[in-house]
């Protein structure tokens, strides 16, 4: 930016005039180096906030068992009663140094009661704001509409099935079409015999790429508005490229270099034009 200034507002000094070329190379890495903070946010706001996670299926699915497992203690109530689960329950655990904040719910089924409604509305509420759902399907037992409606909730969302009880005789299996049609981790489990939990752990770990997360040398994202100005500042790289291919002039060119200053500018604190105007009469002998 600071070239571009000097050969727009001091043509008459011998500065050397920065070429097309120079201005491409220079978006060109400003913008790998962008779309990487971009895509480290979800990482950001995994180590910020922790994974917000539904546990969602019928009724005696093996929800609370499950939560039991992860915990390794009692937490949750199991019996052989439905709807045993009215309310959630909240609980925090650490799978590769990331906090999972589980969230055990209702069982979602046609409610008996008015307490059990509200707590199925509940479930619904929390999965669709949830940044992964667990669903859990027994799989002694063929799908039910209610199975299916839970298949419904998860859809387009990041997903795990668990098909649990599999320490008994089981008809339901992973190369059910309804299942894979919904979603690609899908992992059979004994929750009350603690069989699968460890694969649960290497799924979520997987989506969520948390293996890769570096935190000694990465430059990670966790502000929202943060984000959204490094999108915003991406937008404008790609503007300005688009300007430079067509030739534009360089002052055109230069307003969106400095409106991608500015964006930087709104997270770093940084005054754009006043440092700007500074670096010009460090680097050059203008006016003198």
């Amino acid at each position: 930016m600071v070239n571009i200034e000097v050969s727009i507002d001091y043509p008459e000094y011998d500065v050397e005039d920065i070429t097309n070329n120079q201005i491409l190379d220079m978006l060109e890495k400003v913008g790998e180096k962008l779309l990487k903070l971009e895509k480290s946010f979800e990482q950001g706001k995994v180590i910020q906030e922790g994974i917000k996670t539904a546990i969602i299926g019928k009724p005696n699915a093996g929800k609370s068992s499950l939560l039991n497992a992860i915990l390794k203690e009692e937490r949750a109530i199991v019996t052989q009663y439905e709807g045993t689960t009215r309310d959630t329950i909240e609980e925090f655990v650490t799978i590769n140094g990331i906090p999972l904040k589980l969230i055990d719910t209702a069982g979602i089924r046609q409610a008996k009661d008015e307490v059990e409604k509200i707590g199925i509305a509940k479930a619904k509420q929390i999965a669709k704001e949830a940044d992964l759902i667990i669903s859990i399907f027994d799989s002694t037992k063929e799908l039910t509409l209610e199975d299916e409606e839970i298949l419904e909730l998860i859809k387009n969302k990041k997903s795990i099935i668990l098909l649990n009880k599999m320490d008994l005789e089981t008809v339901l299996q992973e190369n059910d079409n309804r299942l894979q049609k919904t979603s690609n981790h899908i992992i059979k489990i004994s929750a009350l015999k603690d069989i699968g939990i460890e694969q649960l752990y290497n799924e979520i770990t997987n989506l969520f790429h948390l293996n890769e997360i570096n935190l000694d040398n990465e430059v990670i994202i966790t502000n929202v508005r943060h984000k959204n100005l490094i999108t915003k500042a991406i937008e404008k790289v790609k503007k300005a490229k688009q300007t430079v291919e067509n030739k534009m002039p360089l002052d055109i060119i230069a307003i969106f270099i400095k409106d991608i200053l500015e964006d930087l500018g709104n997270i770093t604190g940084e005054i754009v034009n006043e440092n700007i105007i500074n670096e010009i009469f460090s680097k050059f002998c203008l006016g003198k």
